[in-house]
């Protein structure tokens, strides 16, 4: 017995012994993360947000004060500290307020998404919080949907008419064969109704129609008749009045309240404005909309990666709740729903595409520059180059995708 309790008092001293080496490890171990911690704190310390800005840049070959036409040229000291906070926010923000300025802006923006230059900075407490009210709340709902209309499409018919193509078509031209904007736009129109095999007397629908310039097109080149929706008062008004005397009815209407069959439903640059938590409930309204042999047409922006959030900086000024789709949402939204026809990206047709409306907004500023705040040329310059760099350096995309409900029978043949 005696032997038993001292053996047993051993092994506990050995059991203890142990412990101490682990948790000693352990704290060791954080003590050691912790140090490195600090060392490497007091080594960003050590050198100026102007420091880390220049060497961050220069890897996309930018230089700030530099003499090429996509180098920053830097206004105000406080950019620095702006783009280190708040990074693509800070970025676009003191644009705005004019704190940098670079001859080249889609170039420049094209440089540093080719480059990546976002991995080279940490997420920050903003990004973190977008994420996690993307995750909590769903900003696409009734109310938030309204949001993005007000901000964005209820603005003056004045600028879009000043900008866009005589179809008044905000979205994406095919420029294959086209010459300039008004003949990328009519292309882009024909595309889609070849796609979709329009016949005279289909029933169609465009959800998000705009101003109605695919709704017109369509209804006098292919005799279609047209049901087209939007959430926007402005738009609806303008398109009544293109589409007047034509087989074509506008309505201001969500897409959740659709319920009625059509032989072709399309969107062109809507889905965007869906979101993540809303991709199943529009894949299965347009199902349950759409005839047993039926086509549908998803025209849309999409992202190389899955994500729930949008650019901050275009979240807060130019699509409030906005989300770029990728591949793989848009394949689980229409998993046991549709077959996927065909996948076609033209999306350097957006670079085009971007840059012609900007040549339009930029001659036309002074005819419309009364009806809109000082800083609101900056930031629409801003928006327009931002993006037309980012489809260059292919960070994101512009698809089109058919789908049909069970497969086309003998196999779907494709136009480009």
């Amino acid at each position: 017995m005696a032997n038993d309790k001292h053996r047993s008092k051993n092994n506990n001293k050995f059991f203890l012994v142990i412990l101490f080496q682990i948790l000693h490890k352990k704290i060791m171990r954080k003590l050691f993360i912790f140090f490195i911690f600090l060392l490497a704190h007091m080594q960003i310390e050590a050198v100026t947000s102007k420091d880390i800005v220049e060497e961050v840049t220069s890897y996309a070959d930018i230089k700030i004060n530099g003499d090429r036409p996509w180098d920053i040229q830097v206004h105000k000291e406080e950019f620095y500290d702006r783009v280190l906070k708040n990074q693509s926010l800070g970025f676009g923000e003191s644009y705005m307020e004019n704190a940098w300025d670079t001859q080249a802006l889609d170039v420049c923006i094209y440089r540093i998404l080719k480059a990546d230059l976002e991995s080279n900075f940490k997420p920050t407490w903003s990004h973190i919080l977008a994420y996690l009210k993307s995750k909590l709340f769903n900003r696409q709902s009734r109310s938030g949907s309204m949001k993005v209309i007000n901000q964005h499409y209820q603005l003056g018919n004045d600028l879009y008419q000043n900008m866009l193509d005589p179809l008044m078509t905000y979205s994406c031209g095919y420029w294959k064969n086209a010459k300039n904007l008004n003949e990328a736009q009519e292309a882009k129109y024909d595309l889609i109704a070849r796609k979709l095999g329009f016949k005279k007397g289909m029933k169609v629908l465009d959800i998000g129609c705009g101003w109605g310039g695919f709704a017109k097109y369509a209804s006098e080149h292919y005799g279609v008749q047209v049901v087209a929706i939007t959430l926007s008062e402005n738009q609806a008004a303008y398109a009544k009045e293109v589409c007047k005397d034509l087989p074509v009815e506008i309505r201001v209407q969500d897409y959740r309240d659709l319920n009625e069959k059509f032989d072709r439903i399309i969107e062109i640059g809507m889905f965007e404005h869906v979101g993540m938590k809303n991709h199943r409930t529009f894949m299965e309204v347009i199902h349950k909309c759409l005839n047993d042999n039926g086509m549908v047409m998803l025209h849309t922006i999409g992202g190389n990666r899955s994500t729930v959030v949008g650019d901050p900086w275009i979240d807060k000024y130019i699509f409030r709740g906005g989300q770029l789709p990728s591949v793989a949402q848009i394949g689980t939204s229409i998993e046991g729903l549709f077959v996927m026809e065909d996948w076609h990206n033209f999306s350097v047709d957006y670079d085009k595409t971007l840059m012609a409306w900007f040549q339009n907004f930029d001659n036309n500023w002074s005819k419309i520059k009364q009806n809109y705040p000082s800083h609101f040329y900056r930031m629409w310059k801003y928006y327009l180059l931002s993006c037309a760099g980012a489809f260059r350096a292919r960070h994101i995309q512009l698809w089109q995708v058919v789908l049909s409900k069970g497969g086309v029978l003998g196999g779907y043949e494709t136009v480009r």
